[in-house]
């Protein structure tokens, strides 16, 4: 497989705190790669080390096949970053924003900045100040700065983060077609669920630093697709006759009466005889359209995600 980013058991403490936790991710060439989590989740601690900015305590980091430390200064200009907001200039305009960035890092710079800004639909000769723009326009003006050197990867972390609904629209379909038509690997983190089933081919979930689950949306789809709803007098009992009976353990109790059954091939039928059998009363069983919510969930055993 071509792998792009590649991490093994990467971990990072600080003192007695695990902020990462044994992490491994695979990151395929030419696919946006959703990192999910809540916040505090380490997502953003994933995504400093992978720029170099934190050293982990252990674990490997390879790029391109080859380990990040000690080959930073080949393999970090490859590479185009969005980790917090840039200090831009607000009584700037956008392109003279990124004509000092340019300055700095050595870049070619007008066309550079042009061909950026036209990426990112932002005007190159506009004289709208920076202090006047939409959180939408500067999010994507991060964004020509982090491609403005025509990188080959992206990570960008809480991309969307503080857009309104139209915000988080544009840089949806700008992400997208970067991928698409610009060829470019992209590793985004986000707490917004929904948003990342819009955008990404791969999703990682990660929680309290551990990632629980790496799977393609349309994998994480099918897992999620559906599940049985039984409504009982008690559902410890519901529980053990699940898991001794029927071998089945992808369940979660909701309450003492309700519980939800994943993945079972067992007809609603046949599992409502053996509960009434051992004496439960069951007022309600049904088949039910699963999401991605639900799944997010069920793995991390906690509540949902927005």
């Amino acid at each position: 497989m071509d792998y792009i980013i590649e991490t093994e058991n990467l971990t990072k403490k600080y003192g007695a705190v695990i902020s990462v936790a044994d992490l491994s991710l695979h990151v395929e060439k030419g696919k946006i790669y959703g990192l999910l989590g809540r916040n505090g989740a380490g997502k953003t601690t994933t995504m400093k080390m992978l720029l170099g900015l934190t050293r982990p305590t252990s674990g490997v980091i390879r790029i391109w096949g080859k380990a990040l430390w000690g080959n930073e200064k080949k393999l970090l200009p490859r590479i185009g970053s969005l980790i917090e907001a840039p200090g831009f200039y607000p009584n700037l305009t956008a392109a003279e924003n990124l004509h000092i960035f340019a300055t700095l890092r050595g870049v070619p710079g007008r066309h550079a900045i042009k061909d950026a800004l036209d990426l990112v639909s932002l005007p190159y000769k506009d004289q709208k100040l920076f202090s006047e723009y939409s959180l939408g326009m500067k999010q994507r003006l991060a964004i020509a700065l982090a491609i403005m050197h025509d990188p080959e990867l992206l990570i960008l972390d809480e991309p969307i983060n503080g857009l309104d609904p139209i915000g988080i629209a544009e840089v949806r379909l700008l992400l997208r077609r970067l991928c698409e038509k610009g060829g470019k690997t992209i590793f985004i983190s986000s707490h917004i669920l929904s948003e990342v089933s819009l955008l990404a081919d791969v999703i990682g979930i990660i929680d309290k630093g551990i990632l629980l689950e790496e799977e393609s949306l349309a994998q994480l789809e099918q897992k999620s697709s559906k599940y049985i709803h039984f409504t009982v007098s008690d559902t410890a009992q519901a529980a053990r006759i699940l898991e001794q009976s029927f071998q089945e353990k992808q369940f979660t109790i909701r309450d003492d009466h309700n519980i939800q059954l994943y993945h079972s091939a067992l007809p609603v039928t046949k599992i409502v005889s053996v509960f009434v059998e051992n004496g439960l009363e069951v007022s309600e069983a049904h088949t039910c359209e699963g999401s991605l919510e639900e799944h997010f969930k069920r793995i991390t055993g906690g509540e949902g995600i927005a």
